[in-house]
């Protein structure tokens, strides 16, 4: 038999770390075009939203090249702990970022950021180290082409990290349909327009169907 153990995340023990989303460092991602990486970064934050999962933002040196932090984000969660760090290239080098994901009291850590090698796998391998669940969101975290992205991939995955993607990270955090159709329907409607035609069908039966 297998030893594998299917780790899903859990709603209740989750927490949302957002690294290092800052203008200046958007300007390093190539392994995705500007448009669908901010769609996916904007996504992963409505899941957070959606799913009221506690959220950590945090930038590096944002006084320099490196920019402040992504205005949207900064506006989805202005309660957010948010720790502009003064240089720490690993967030989890800063006391106040780690206190900030203890205080969360969760165990499982969704982790996004830019560059993909160094501030979200550097964190990534800290917090597994200390015994917490990773899962990397591989589509809301860019880097500078895909030979790098693949490097950060395979150490955090060597390491014990779980890749995923937000569209698997809503999934597998919402379990079952009908707990909310209308709800996760237009989450993802509003970031995949595939999917907003798949709503329209489906909402269109309904009321058909109503007559």
């Amino acid at each position: 038999m297998s030893n594998f153990q299917y780790r899903r995340l859990d709603k209740n023990d989750v927490a949302v770390l957002l690294v290092d989303h800052q203008t200046g460092l958007t300007n390093l991602v190539q392994d995705f075009s500007p448009d669908d990486f901010k769609n996916n970064v904007l996504a992963l934050g409505d899941i957070a939203e959606y799913f009221k999962l506690p959220t950590i933002l945090t930038t590096s040196f944002e006084d320099g090249p490196n920019g402040p932090l992504v205005p949207e984000l900064k506006a989805q969660f202005p309660d957010a702990p948010y720790i502009a760090r003064p240089g720490n290239i690993n967030a989890w080098d800063n006391e106040d970022f780690v206190n900030a994901v203890k205080a969360t009291g969760k165990k499982q850590l969704l982790i996004a950021g830019i560059v993909t090698e160094v501030c979200v796998a550097f964190p990534a391998l800290s917090a597994l180290e200390e015994g917490y669940e990773v899962f990397v969101v591989a589509d809301a975290s860019g880097t500078f082409n895909q030979t790098t992205r693949q490097a950060a991939w395979s150490r955090m995955e060597a390491a014990g990290a779980q890749l995923m993607t937000w569209f698997g990270v809503a999934c597998e955090l919402h379990r079952d349909w009908r707990n909310d159709v209308e709800g996760l329907g237009t989450l993802f409607s509003n970031h995949l327009p595939n999917y907003r035609c798949l709503i329209n069908s489906y909402n269109a039966g309904k009321a058909a169907a109503a007559k």
